[in-house]
């Protein structure tokens, strides 16, 4: 039966307690993590949220209620123990941060029983991850995961402090919105009040950040939960934390320049990470030529090379008809893989047309200098030696190409060549390297959509010296937008917002909104830019995935404290669920179910 700690209150964590304090008398609580009976003697590991500390019971000291007590422990209950510390009498160990110590029970109190747990709460556990999901509070307890969430709020914390030093003001924003266009699917609430209206979930703070600089409120910071009805990956979740900020009267620098010092804080004071500012910038078109993304990893090598040239006269007709339909040739070159068996090469190539791919070309420099390729009976020997040094290929190296628009072949070849990075084992995971991604194109042709659609959204401001191009050559104009990247990985995107009239008008109208659907979506913004809007730009961080990176976990699940699945449901709560019929009808919602709508169809 669970006993009450009436009278009992906890006067150290576990790992507060060292040698210095041998000779007190202690009252500590937590979890048992194992039991040991050697007979005459009891031990008992401890466990709370900062460690492990060894219990000792004999009788002799503790008397025979609490030893009886301590025959009974099992894995998870939870007890109070009061007793002397003391240093230990047998051998110390080094793994633990108590190690020298141990705490000789004189009472103890079994506050609550466990049943058997369907897996152990051990560090670097290798049970399922659907168990450990089903059973998140028990998961929760892992030491290793203990560590990677108190390390989270150490971050949050540290991120707060630097920001309040800083003159940023913390508000608040608010979670129920009206749903906009232009960005992923909004999640939905329908209204009791409104029948048929609907409020949305933010997917950012964005439109009530402005409006707070429209406020007069000059820097803005907040940790604001955030929400996209999006298909999830390993580093996205449906709901989510930012760490978002807006400033006024500030260009680019400005807010690179707050950020860095920022990061710089953070990294050193949680991790003891030193980083060095100010971080390399790197436009957006020199990321996608040469690592065919817009995050590098630059950890290492191997970067994509334009080829077009060389194989512009060649007889093979994948790199020709690219090349004529305005696309490019370009490739990579994997040192020393000359060798690779073509069973890796054909996995390579269908991982490849998982990105968009039609297929993958290769050539081996061999060690004699002859080629083996896949494509070689399409070219002149003199143009294979030309492409093998365009490459800067060498004896034993293996290229790879892809063909075909341009958008097609940075995302292909960019996708390979960090495939291939972690399979050869090229990347350092010791090192955090730090990048901005600047000018950034302000729109991208939607070929779902037949029109252009803002790269970020639509009140990025525009370079001043790309605005002329707007209507001639609208996919030619860059935007004042930069993104942090940390290790391959966006950490969090920006930009100087619009706030001016006549550009803020033109940038709905090339979207394809006409001035009165503008007002509608958009009206209160519209308006409240009517009444003196300084200059602003802003930033927001996926917290998720910078602590994600900091602790170098694999999944951003392991960095939150009650993450969804791949299909956005909770393995825990079986969220999402059925609601009662009486809340339906409070709302005026009805559900149709998907078979009777097909038998309808049918019918």
């Amino acid at each position: 039966m669970a006993e009450s700690m009436k009278g009992w209150k906890r006067s150290h964590r576990c790992t507060e307690l060292s040698c210095a304090n041998a000779g007190e008398e202690v009252t500590v609580m937590g979890w048992v993590q194992k039991q040991r009976n050697k007979g005459g003697i009891i031990f008992v590991d401890l466990r709370d949220r900062s460690g492990i500390l060894q219990i000792i019971f004999e009788e002799s000291d503790c008397g025979s209620e609490s030893f009886a007590k301590a025959e009974k422990m099992r894995s998870e209950f939870v007890i109070a123990v009061q007793g002397r510390v003391e240093r230990r009498s047998g051998a110390v160990n080094e793994n633990l941060a108590t190690g020298e110590i141990e705490i000789r029970a004189k009472q103890t109190r079994i506050l609550s029983e466990s049943d058997t747990p369907p897996f152990p709460v051990e560090a670097d556990s290798r049970t399922k991850e659907e168990i450990r999901l089903k059973y998140r509070y028990l998961d929760l307890r892992r030491p290793d995961l203990q560590q990677k969430m108190m390390l989270r709020s150490d971050i949050t914390s540290k991120m707060r402090a630097f920001m309040a030093q800083e003159g940023f003001l913390e508000i608040e924003t608010p979670i129920l919105c009206k749903s906009t266009p232009e960005g992923a699917r909004d999640y939905l609430v329908p209204s009791r009040v409104h029948p048929g209206n609907f409020y949305a979930l933010p997917q950012s703070p964005q439109l009530y950040k402005q409006l707070l600089m429209c406020s007069g409120y000059d820097r803005y910071f907040q940790i604001a939960r955030c929400f996209r009805d999006e298909d999830l990956r390993a580093d996205r979740q449906p709901e989510f934390t930012q760490a978002d900020m807006e400033l006024s009267f500030v260009d680019v620098d400005d807010v690179i320049e707050v950020n860095e010092r920022l990061i710089q804080y953070v990294c050193r004071e949680t991790i003891g990470l030193d980083v060095t500012i100010p971080f390399p910038r790197m436009t957006w078109k020199e990321a996608m030529e040469r690592y065919g993304s817009d995050k590098p990893d630059t950890r290492f090598e191997m970067e994509l090379v334009n080829v077009s040239d060389v194989a512009a006269d060649c007889e093979f007709g994948v790199f020709t008809s690219a090349i004529q339909n305005g696309g490019s040739v370009r490739g990579i070159t994997v040192k020393g893989q000359a060798a690779m068996p073509r069973k890796k090469i054909d996995a390579l190539v269908e991982f490849a047309k998982g990105y968009g791919a039609k297929g993958l070309a290769y050539l081996c420099v061999q060690e004699d200098g002859s080629y083996k390729s896949s494509f070689a009976k399409f070219m002149t020997k003199e143009q294979l030696d030309q492409l093998v040094q365009a490459m800067k290929g060498e004896k034993g190296d293996l290229l790879l190409f892809a063909a075909d628009k341009n958008a097609i072949v940075y995302n292909v070849l960019g996708a390979l060549r960090v495939e291939l990075g972690k399979q050869l084992g090229l990347i350092d995971e010791s090192k955090f390297n730090f990048l901005w991604i600047v000018e950034f194109p302000l729109l991208e042709w939607s070929e779902e959509e037949g029109r252009f659609m803002a790269m970020h959204h639509p009140f990025t401001m525009p370079m001043e010296e790309d605005w002329q191009y707007i209507d001639s050559d609208p996919g030619r104009v860059r935007a004042k937008a930069y993104d942090i990247v940390l290790n391959g990985v966006e950490l969090g995107g920006g930009s100087v917002r619009i706030h001016q009239d006549d550009i803020q008008e033109k940038m709905f109208e090339v979207l394809g909104f006409t001035k009165e659907k503008a007002w509608e979506q958009f009206g209160f913004l519209l308006s409240a830019f009517q009444y003196g809007v300084p200059p602003h730009a802003g930033l927001a961080y996926g917290l998720d995935r910078f602590v994600m990176l900091l602790v170098h976990a694999d999944n951003i699940r392991e960095v939150i404290a009650f993450p969804k699945v791949k299909d956005a449901s909770c393995l825990m709560t079986e969220a999402p669920g059925r609601v009662d019929e009486k809340q339906l009808d409070e709302l005026q919602i009805s559900i149709m179910e998907k078979a009777q709508e097909e038998q309808g169809t049918q019918q």
